[in-house]
């Protein structure tokens, strides 16, 4: 049975007991939760009642990017999932995609995912985005995300080899790689929604709104170039 690691960053959340929690009732077992203090000043108290069960890291802030990187550099997983503090995985979500994973030629794989509020009530259907082939998916990916990071699986040795994630990027860092390695992988979508993706006052995307449109711009730059040729091939194979 393949060890998955689930990593989560953490910084500042108050909703962090839950995402722990939510990830240690995976009904898949074979699993490690590798939770990175990245600095945090508030609410680290909420993880002590769980220290006997994951594996806690503490380093000076060097934002989401640098603590899923320490995620990985101490990981013992064959495979690679990411939670944020303030998200839920659904019980079953390891186990779902480790399947399609295993029984697939497949290295990496997402899924939809719905919203949640700062109750943790549903706020959504699903918000995953399917699409019908690998040329629809590249070219929308050049222009913009449609992953939800917390959705994804993927092996950890083409993690590693890729050299993690971009620390000098503050928001897209998630962005930047899955195109990175959509030049010469295929993503697989699971149409279940695996993931509650919590939408409050606090997360980032709210806080930081120019900023993040301002790297999205340089991001979206060297996606464009990166993905040229692979495009190209996939056309030729229409």
């Amino acid at each position: 049975m393949k060890k998955v690691s689930i990593i989560i960053p953490f910084y500042n959340c108050e909703y962090i007991d839950a995402a722990i929690e939510s990830a240690l009732a995976q009904t898949y077992k074979n699993i490690e939760v590798i939770v990175i203090n990245d600095g945090s000043t508030l609410y680290a108290e909420k993880i002590k009642p769980y220290y006997g069960r994951i594996r806690y890291i503490e380093q000076g802030n060097k934002g989401t990017a640098g603590a899923l990187n320490t995620g990985i550099a101490n990981a013992t997983g064959d495979y690679f999932t990411w939670l944020s503090a303030d998200d839920l995985y659904q019980p079953n979500k390891v186990e779902k995609q480790v399947t399609v994973l295993e029984q697939s030629n497949y290295v990496i794989g997402y899924s939809s995912y719905v919203l949640i509020n700062e109750f943790g009530t549903v706020t959504s259907g699903s918000v995953g985005v399917p699409f019908p082939n690998r040329l629809s998916f590249l070219k929308h990916l050049r222009q913009g995300c449609a992953i939800n990071g917390c959705t994804v699986m993927m092996k950890m040795d083409v993690l590693r080899a890729l050299g993690g994630f971009d620390e000098t990027l503050r928001f897209t860092h998630d962005y930047d790689l899955w195109a990175r390695i959509a030049k010469d992988h295929a993503f697989s979508y699971l149409d279940e929604c695996l993931v509650q993706y919590r939408v409050h006052s606090e997360m980032g995307t709210q806080k930081h709104e120019e900023a993040i449109k301002a790297e999205l711009r340089q991001v979206r730059q060297k996606i464009r170039f990166l993905l040229k040729e692979t495009i190209l091939k996939e056309r030729m194979k229409q």
